[in-house]
């Protein structure tokens, strides 16, 4: 007779309990210790960059008597400041005179950088790194060296003094920087991609439309918010070309001469400046992730 032997059941594995009371606090003390100390530069370059903002926000809702008296926090919040900026002569004008240069300005560079960006880049023709240093020679060249041969001929043989218009439609013709952009992200494209076009019947339009243009989306981004935030900021080309005007003038142009007249008033002042960058920041806020990318991917070719 043979005997079997009954094994004894497994004991169950035991499982770490988590930490409880004072334990657990010294954990998440530690881990937050260990973050700040890893994100430590990070922390005092997001601080570096941010407190002039909130220093310019807490000023533009303070009374006239406490701007620039030492305190730093509001005794009372003036959010009627806004409504005094925005009821200033003239100060709508330039948010709409801003909105047309840096809106048409934008869409005029994208338009003509495309196909300029898609030849260089895509078509093999005698000459095509000659024109490639053409093109990066011209962004060596500072705009102060033909300011003056420029306007001359946009105010006396053309008469669009007093305008935005001699800023705006040289962008119809491409621009420097955002082609040499645009070409190195597009170097990033497989080439079988246009190819497999082509052999489906593709022109080269067609090609350039429905198969690089969404895949370059986030180059396309980038050359559009790096001309959105040139044309916003631009105080040089109105104040050649729009000075004589006040109709013309853009925000930035236009808040030299608010901070004249309210040179002593500093909340208003500030409340003004914020209400120019705001835009700018919204923009950036919302389209930073295609913009990183944007930049990130070009120059992996040459």
């Amino acid at each position: 007779m043979t005997t079997t032997a009954l094994s004894a059941p497994a004991a169950p594995e035991r499982t770490a309990a988590p930490l409880r009371g004072p334990a657990a606090a010294r954990a998440r003390r530690k881990r937050i210790l260990h973050w700040i100390a890893v994100h430590s530069v990070a922390i005092a370059v997001a601080l570096l960059f941010v407190l002039p903002f909130v220093f310019v926000f807490l000023t533009s809702v303070m009374s006239d008597s406490q701007a620039m008296s030492g305190e730093l926090w509001p005794d009372s919040w003036h959010w009627s400041n806004y409504r005094t900026v925005f009821d200033t002569p003239g100060f709508l004008d330039w948010w709409r005179n801003s909105l047309l240069y840096a809106g048409l300005g934008t869409l005029l560079t994208v338009c003509s950088a495309i196909p300029v960006a898609y030849a260089l880049a895509k078509f093999r023709f005698r000459g095509r790194r000659t024109a490639m240093m053409l093109v990066i020679s011209t962004m060596m060249l500072p705009p102060q060296v033909i300011v003056i041969p420029m306007y001359l001929v946009w105010a006396q043989q053309l008469h669009l003094s007093g305008t935005l218009w001699p800023l705006i439609i040289p962008m119809a013709f491409g621009d420097a920087y955002s082609i040499f952009l645009l070409r190195q992200f597009l170097l990033t494209i497989p080439k079988e991609y246009i190819e497999s076009a082509k052999v489906d019947g593709c022109g080269e339009f067609r090609t350039m439309v429905k198969i690089v243009v969404p895949m370059a989306k986030p180059g396309i981004a980038a050359i559009a918010l790096f001309q959105f935030f040139y044309c916003w900021n631009d105080y040089f080309g109105p104040q050649i070309y729009a000075a004589q005007n006040p109709g013309a003038w853009t925000l930035s142009y236009g808040l030299e001469s608010f901070k004249s007249a309210h040179s002593v008033n500093w909340n208003l002042t500030m409340a003004a400046t914020l209400l120019v960058m705001a835009p700018v920041i919204l923009v950036f806020f919302f389209a930073q992730k295609a913009f990183v990318e944007g930049v990130t991917l070009t120059g992996v070719k040459g």
